[in-house]
């Protein structure tokens, strides 16, 4: 009689699962089910923290998966508690079933008295899969039903409260000692020709100080924080819900990201308005009066090459290209001299620079591209090009990031649902049962919030991974074109210039004032390893008088915006 060998599988969502679905329980009623049955254990895989929603998450689960299919232990069965353990995701549950069958393999759920080798196993896997996903979307969209109830109510939704506020036993209450920027903020608004960079600039300039809150550092006030202030309905005593909404990314199974609203409802407020309506809705008018798109009034194919690359030397700051106009005694133009100049002297996002030196862009964007005309001309420069083209790039650091989030996902999702859990068992006659309620349903809120945060860092990793690999593709792309830099630069639009100098050059350093024999360039940090000097540099730099001769010596000192 041939011996049965069997796989057992274990799945929690959280660490701290409740009894008799815990990590142990599982495993110790698995194995005497496959002491019963006479099974051979031959391998055991177990996901703590994993959510069931779909197999991405599990590496386990999906190592299980690929022993199966390489025939690694001829196993005839895999073991699981029960159902829900496997997946929550019908499809998910379906389309692994099907990889372990077109194998062999077949599913036991011991707790649910289900064999997918038996005629009506599969048709009971398909139909409790399907509910188990149905009532996992009830849960999330009766949860959501009740916060959307709450907003209608005119309650707080739990988060932080907004700056102006403070929240007291849930509900918010006027902050006094916030209460002031607010009203200056529309009042300046509404009754002057300011506009959000030039409030952020007088509440500076005046000595109030922000205070520093939960979810923001800066004591200083920014231009966003008061377009923030401006848009948001809350000061004049309403509550917007779903300003923010998560999303499935089209053409994936399982990927979401939070998108921005351009409609959404707004309540009335149980919290007292710090502006009046009125105020509030001059506000929104000047705000759609005065949106507007900029375009460019001179040059339409002019590009300033290095605008964000070339940094500031005194804050760091990326230098932006501009332009200044000498007119005619009639008003007519007759040249313009472009420039770049610190974008933080006019003060941006609470910050201020001094530095006033405005270099001329023609002078600067010669001397770098000579730079790199310098690199592409040494004899050994091609062969070390052509050996980095299709090298792999390093994202460890960022994916053990973004792993250490769905980690702290899985755990902030687990504790949501192992309080939903709780709050279900709540006693109705229990004389403290309402105030208990309350409690927990702040709780959920501030999980929710913490999920949707986490959830925003996760998207952000995601798109930094995705930018850098393409990156890779773009570094390729950049190291071909270096090959023939020589051939083809001057023949390029400045479009197309701006274009290469954007994907090759990171940033470029000056000094603050012109060095002795006309030297100005600092630095120059490259995106991709460059062969320089019989060596793999990303940086230039002209600290000291031995790494290149005078190349910055290449335009000749002009009078104006230097």
């Amino acid at each position: 009689m041939k011996v049965k060998k069997c796989y057992l599988y274990t799945r929690v969502s959280t660490s701290m699962q409740v009894d008799g679905f815990s990590l142990d329980a599982q495993r110790e009623r698995l194995r005497k089910y496959a002491e019963f049955q006479e099974m051979v254990i031959t391998g055991e895989y177990s996901d703590e923290g994993k959510s069931g929603k779909n197999i991405e998450g599990r590496p386990q689960f999906q190592k299980m998966l690929n022993d199966i299919e390489a025939g690694k232990d001829n196993i005839d069965f895999v073991l699981v508690f029960k159902l829900s353990r496997f997946g929550r995701n019908a499809a998910d549950v379906l389309g692994s079933l099907q990889r372990m069958q077109d194998f062999g393999v077949n599913l036991i759920c011991v707790e649910d008295g289900i064999d997918s080798s038996k005629d009506s196993g599969k048709l009971m896997i398909s139909v409790l899969s399907a509910v188990a996903e149905i009532e996992r979307e009830n849960i999330l969209v009766q949860t959501m039903e009740g916060r959307r109830q709450k907003a209608r109510e005119g309650k707080w939704n739990g988060g932080f409260a907004p700056y102006g506020y403070k929240l007291v036993d849930g509900y918010l209450q006027i902050a006094e000692d916030e209460i002031e920027v607010i009203q200056i903020i529309f009042d300046k608004y509404v009754n002057t020709n300011m506009g959000a960079p030039g409030i952020a600039s007088y509440l500076n300039e005046q000595g109030y100080v922000k205070k520093k809150r939960q979810n923001n550092t800066l004591d200083v006030f920014s231009t966003s924080f008061v377009r923030g202030v401006l848009e948001n309905p809350i000061y004049a005593g309403k509550l917007a819900y779903g300003r923010r909404k998560t999303e499935k990314i089209p053409g994936t199974r399982n990927q979401f990201h939070i998108v921005e609203q351009k409609e959404f409802p707004v309540y009335d407020g149980v919290h007292e308005g710090i502006i009046s309506e009125e105020v509030w809705q001059q506000a929104q008018k000047k705000r759609r009066d005065s949106s507007c798109t900029w375009e460019k009034v001179y040059h339409p194919e002019r590009e300033n090459l290095l605008s964000g690359l070339l940094r500031c030397p005194v804050c760091g700051a990326g230098m932006y290209g501009n332009v200044n106009r000498k007119r005619k005694k009639d008003g007519g133009f007759y040249k313009e001299y472009y420039y770049y100049a610190c974008k933080h002297r006019l003060e941006v996002d609470g910050h201020r620079c001094d530095y006033n030196r405005q270099w001329k862009q023609e002078r600067v964007d010669d001397a770098v591209t000579e730079v790199i005309k310098k690199l592409v001309r040494n004899p050994k420069f091609e062969a070390a090009i052509r050996e980095k083209i299709g090298s792999r790039i390093d994202t460890e650091e960022l994916e053990n990031e973004l792993e250490g989030l769905r980690k702290r996902q899985r755990q902030l999702i687990g504790a949501k649902k192992k309080l939903g859990q709780q709050m279900d068992k709540l006693d109705i006659t229990d004389p403290f049962y309402d105030q208990k309620y309350q409690d927990m349903d702040e709780r959920l809120c501030k999980l929710y919030e913490d999920i949707a945060s986490v959830e925003r860092n996760m998207d952000e990793i995601q798109t930094r991974l995705d930018n850098i690999r393409q990156q890779k593709i773009s570094g390729d792309n950049v190291y071909q074109f270096l090959l023939y830099f020589d051939l083809l630069y001057d023949k390029f639009t400045d479009s197309e210039k701006k274009e290469f100098l954007q994907s090759f050059v990171e940033r470029v350093d000056v000094f603050p004032e012109e060095q002795p024999g006309g030297r100005f360039l600092k630095r120059i940090k490259f995106r991709f390893p460059v062969f320089f000097e019989g060596a793999e540099v990303e940086n230039m730099r002209w600290d000291n008088e031995t790494t290149v001769e005078s190349i910055v010596c290449l335009v000749r000192k002009g009078p104006e915006y230097e």
